[in-house]
């Protein structure tokens, strides 16, 4: 992990409370500090809530537009204004169930980091595409399309989340071995625009991280964190989690 200071980000996707907040917030007092970046992604209507506790905070999505007739979009002026400083972008939900293309990732986060968000960009490969060995292929593609149209500057304020489809939400994780395999490809395509930008960006692992194999993913070299998922919604998980993660 080297100087990267390591995040730990609950990804509460569409759960969450009040009640959850207050709970999340009194582990966060205990575990955020010079050693990690704990964050918190609450679905939007509870976002000014969770800021207002003390948690640092970014919303799941943004919309690639500044403002307008786009009914239910989230708008990333907005946002920042309430006091967040991330987004996620690309997370495989929005990819699969909302048809998001990389066109549209790129578009998102060029749109979070005008209005002074730092995107989380998320990309991973399916259990098919896997199978097929396109693993490397489809992160590829997936990164190059933000590259492409941003530039290879536009990664120095942002995070990448390598998040395999097939190991969220399943019970199934890549070890720990797997994982650091796709973080070093990761890093060295990074490497071959720009060795500075590959050596400071920090690439979180997601896909049904818990607390007992949280360290042994965090302890691999190009593992910066993790982008958690159910077990960011139980409080106790949460924290052993965030307390495995040591800059």
């Amino acid at each position: 992990m080297g100087q990267r200071k390591p995040i730990v980000a609950g990804n509460w996707k569409m759960n969450g409370s009040p009640e959850l907040i207050k709970e999340i917030a009194a582990v966060n007092a205990q575990v955020t500090g010079e050693q990690r970046e704990v964050l918190i992604f609450p679905p939007a209507v509870l976002l000014y809530e969770a800021i207002s506790a003390g948690l640092e905070c970014g919303t799941q999505t943004v919309s690639e537009f500044d403002a307008g007739a786009y009914t239910g979009e989230i708008q990333a002026s907005l946002v920042k204004s309430l006091g967040a400083n991330y987004t996620l972008v690309g997370h495989s939900e929005r990819r699969s169930i909302y048809g998001e293309s990389n066109e549209d990732v790129a578009d998102k986060f060029a749109q979070a980091q005008k209005n002074g968000l730092i995107p989380i960009l998320c990309i991973g490969e399916t259990q098919e595409q896997r199978t097929e060995g396109k693993t490397e292929e489809v992160v590829k593609q997936q990164l190059v399309s933000v590259i492409e149209k941003l530039g290879i500057a536009s990664l120095v304020n942002s995070v990448i989340a390598y998040e395999p489809v097939w190991a969220i939400g399943t019970g199934l994780t890549a070890t720990p071995e797997q994982a650091q395999e796709t973080h070093k490809y990761i890093r060295d395509l990074l490497r071959s625009y720009d060795e500075q930008v590959a050596e400071a960006l920090r690439i979180l692992y997601g896909g049904s991280v818990n607390e007992s194999n949280s360290e042994l993913l965090f302890a691999q070299a190009d593992i910066d964190g993790g982008l958690i998922g159910g077990a960011s919604l139980k409080p106790q998980s949460f924290k052993a989690i965030c307390e495995s993660a040591k800059g």
